[in-house]
């Protein structure tokens, strides 16, 4: 069936005009996202070249299962231990610390290492531990 002046009429919907809306108001709404987390514009301080911001070195402290502690790998008493910690505290006062004990450590041993750390104001203590296992 034909209308005036020899056209046919249409039998589909062209959605290109639509999708082209669609893009273009993602795009917007990503630019306007990213803008809006910058915050606050504010006018940074230059640092010099010549100093450059080095991140305190990570101590860690491990527990093995028959109690011993080693420091960095090294093996250690905990006189050597207390020692050592005094030492890093003296050159970095907020040195950061990880203990890693053994799941079936001495849980003594682990904590007499922690109150050592609270001992000498060692507050950046990290304890790692694993991922559970999906069969729990």
């Amino acid at each position: 069936m034909q209308t005036g002046g020899g056209r046919k009429a249409y039998d589909d919907i062209n959605i290109t005009p639509m999708l082209d809306l669609a893009y273009v108001l993602l795009v917007i709404f990503i630019l306007m996202a990213t803008a809006s987390v910058q915050g606050i514009k504010v006018n940074l301080p230059k640092a010099s070249a010549a100093q450059s911001l080095v991140q305190p070195k990570t101590i860690a402290i491990t527990v093995t299962t028959d109690g011993q502690i080693f420091m960095d790998a090294f093996p250690v008493t905990l006189t050597d231990l207390e020692a050592r910690l005094r030492t890093a505290k003296a050159s970095n006062p907020d040195v950061p610390i990880v203990l890693k004990g053994d799941q079936t450590a001495q849980y003594g041993k682990i904590t007499e290492v922690l109150d050592l750390c609270r001992q000498l104001d060692l507050d950046k203590v990290g304890l790692v531990t694993g991922k559970p296992s999906a069969a729990n």
